[in-house]
C-alpha cells in the first residue's frame, strides 16, 4: 500500500450502494472492476444508505478478503439523523465530539470487517466542535493505527484552516460540492487554500446529480451546449469533459463517481486522459456565468 496514491485520481463513491441490488459476490466484482480501472479509492461515509453503507461494503471484502489491501478506504463521520437505527438521536444535529468520533471509528472497523480506515473525514463542520478535544481523539486513533489520516468535507476555507492547524498530521483533504454547474469552490478561497496547502481536494456530485443532463434551466442549458461543443472537438463525451473540467485544476481536484454502472465507470475514470486546454476550461467557466469574462 505504500506505494499507492492516498486518493486515485478518480474516486470510487459508494452512496448510493443501497440502490445497486447487487449481492456480496457482485460488489466484490463490482470493486474488482474499479480498481482494474485505476480507481483505488472507495468513498464511502457511515450515513450513507440510512446507516448501511459500512456494512455492505463490509459483505463484498468478506467475500473477497484479498480486495481490502489493494484499496484505500476514506468514510465520514458526525451526522446524526433520526432513524429506527439511530434509537437516540432526537433531531438531526452534527456531533464530533471524542465520544462520537470513537464510537464511529469502532462501528467502520467492525462494519467493515477491516483494523484500519486509510481516511476518516469529518463529515460537516460542527458549530459546537471543539477543535482540541477532536484534534486528541483524532491523534488517540492514529497512535493505534486504527485511523491513517484525517480529513474534512464540506468545509468553509476557514474553518478547513483551522482543522488543518489542529488535526494530527494536517488535513489530508477537504470534500466539497465542485462541477461546471457550482463553481463555488474556485471563487470562496477554497481552491487558493488547497493549492496554499498543498492538499488536494475531492469533488462530490461532479455531474451535479444528474442535472448537467437533465435540467431545463438557462445556466444548465448554456453548460450542457458547452459540453457538448468540447466534448465534439475531443471525441469525448459529455461526462468526461465534466470530469476533465475538474481535474484539470491545479488544486488538484478528484472527481468522485458514484455510477454503479461498469459502462459509465470506465468511460469517467478515462476521462484523466482527456486534457482540457485553456480555452475549453474557459468555454465551461463562461457558460456557467452566463456572462463574458470581464
Amino acid at each position: 500500500m505504500a506505494d499507492l496514491p492516498l486518493l486515485s485520481p478518480v474516486v470510487a463513491g459508494l452512496w448510493r450502494l443501497d440502490q445497486w441490488e447487487l449481492t456480496p459476490e457482485e460488489r466484490a466484482r463490482w470493486i474488482h472492476r474499479a480498481l482494474e480501472l485505476g480507481l483505488t479509492t472507495l468513498d464511502l461515509a457511515e450515513i450513507y444508505g440510512g446507516y448501511s453503507c459500512h456494512a455492505r461494503v463490509g459483505e463484498a471484502l468478506r467475500a473477497d478478503p484479498g480486495l481490502r489491501d489493494r484499496l484505500r478506504i476514506v468514510t465520514k463521520f458526525g451526522i446524526e439523523v433520526p432513524k429506527d437505527t439511530r434509537p437516540g438521536v432526537r433531531v438531526h444535529h452534527y456531533d464530533t465530539s471524542a465520544g462520537r468520533l470513537r464510537a464511529s471509528v469502532e462501528d467502520a472497523l467492525r462494519e467493515l470487517g477491516t483494523d484500519r480506515l486509510d481516511l476518516l473525514l469529518v463529515h460537516r463542520w460542527d458549530p459546537l466542535v471543539d477543535a482540541a478535544e477532536l484534534a486528541e481523539a483524532c491523534a488517540a486513533e492514529q497512535a493505534a493505527g486504527r485511523v491513517l489520516h484525517f480529513g474534512v468535507s464540506n468545509f468553509a476555507p476557514s474553518t478547513m484552516r483551522l482543522m488543518h492547524a489542529t488535526l494530527p498530521g494536517g488535513l489530508a483533504t477537504n470534500q466539497v460540492e465542485m462541477h461546471p454547474l457550482h463553481l463555488a469552490a474556485f471563487e470562496d478561497g477554497t481552491t487558493d487554500l488547497a493549492q496554499e496547502l498543498d492538499l488536494p481536494l475531492m469533488a462530490w456530485s461532479p455531474l451535479a446529480g444528474g442535472r448537467l443532463f437533465q435540467a431545463e434551466d438557462a445556466q444548465a442549458l448554456r453548460v450542457r451546449t458547452a459540453l457538448e461543443e468540447v466534448a465534439g472537438r475531443h471525441g469525448a463525451e459529455v461526462d468526461q469533459v465534466a470530469f476533465a473540467f475538474l481535474l484539470r485544476h491545479p488544486a488538484r481536484v478528484h472527481p468522485i463517481t458514484g455510477t454503479g454502472n461498469l459502462e459509465r465507470l470506465a468511460r469517467q475514470a478515462a476521462a484523466v486522459d482527456l486534457q482540457l486546454d485553456r480555452e475549453d476550461w474557459f468555454t465551461l467557466w463562461t457558460a456557467s456565468k452566463g456572462e463574458p469574462l470581464p
